[in-house]
């Protein structure tokens, strides 16, 4: 693809999304970043190709959490990225994340930013601010260009004022709908498993994310991602109906549903922006 057919467009691309590894792409046709890379830098630059944006940047990656489906990849990207593009790229991370980080995955380059904190990189706002999920220092992060965001929320336990105050700004959401409840109890895994994934600081279920997309629909939302769907306690339908349930109920039926897929790209979605 060719960048400059969206140089006016802020365009979310998830690359990969559920327990076997976590990356998705945000940027424009002048710049971009990753959130996580818990996939392999192989497998990041054949899903970007695949997605149309084989020309595309990586200015910096943008890790949520230490878990290695989020960040297992980071040490060979890192280096992988340095050599591709003829400088190092930062990889922007809690203090907690970075200490929790498992040796072998650690990339060079870290930088460490506190939740909470608004940067700028390029032309971009970048912005981490807390999630509740039973690690460290976790957190969600949030792209704006030209007074649209993009985010990706995903991994916590429970939505927070918080949570619902950032999505509220949202262009592009890429939101967790982790499990449904019923085939949760159903299912094989161990009671202990279960019951930290349904906990305060476990995975949003199908109910409990579609109850925090319907209070915290914003007028810019125009794009939904359902992401980090579970393999064996969710299924795409479920999440989809609860997804466009809750936008129906919120008045805001004309907003794209869509699910990430763990094994593949999907299609970018994109909203025009404003260039100053």
């Amino acid at each position: 693809m060719n960048l400059s057919l969206f140089q006016r467009d802020l365009v979310v691309a998830p690359l990969g999304s559920g327990s076997r590894g976590n990356c998705t792409w945000i940027g424009d046709g002048f710049a971009g970043v990753l959130i996580d890379c818990g996939i392999s830098a192989k497998q990041v630059f054949q899903r970007m190709e695949a997605a149309g944006l084989g020309e595309a940047t990586i200015d910096a990656v943008l890790i949520t959490h230490e878990h290695s489906d989020h960040v297992g990849g980071a040490r060979v990207l890192a280096n992988k990225l340095a050599k591709r593009q003829g400088a190092p790229v930062p990889f922007f991370m809690t203090p907690g994340t970075r200490d929790g980080v498992r040796e072998r995955c650690l990339p060079d380059g870290i930088e460490t930013v506190d939740a909470g904190t608004s940067f700028r990189l390029r032309h971009f706002d970048l912005e981490c601010f807390p999630v509740p999920h039973d690690v460290r220092d976790p957190v969600a992060w949030r792209v704006g260009v030209g007074g649209r965001w993009a985010g990706v929320i995903t991994d916590l336990g429970r939505p927070t004022a918080l949570v619902a105050e950032k999505l509220r700004e949202l262009s592009i959401a890429v939101l967790e709908f982790n499990h449904d409840e019923d085939e949760l109890f159903a299912g094989s895994y161990p009671w202990q498993l279960k019951q930290r994934i349904r906990s305060s600081h476990g995975h949003l279920s199908n109910r409990q994310a579609a109850g925090l997309l319907q209070g915290a629909v914003g007028d810019q939302l125009e794009h939904v991602v359902l992401a980090h769907l579970s393999g064996e306690n969710n299924r795409p339908e479920l999440a989809v109906t609860a997804a466009t349930e809750a936008l129906r109920l919120a008045g805001a039926e004309h907003v794209g549903v869509a699910v990430a897929e763990q094994s593949r790209a999907i299609a970018p979605r994109r909203v025009e922006i404003k260039r100053w």
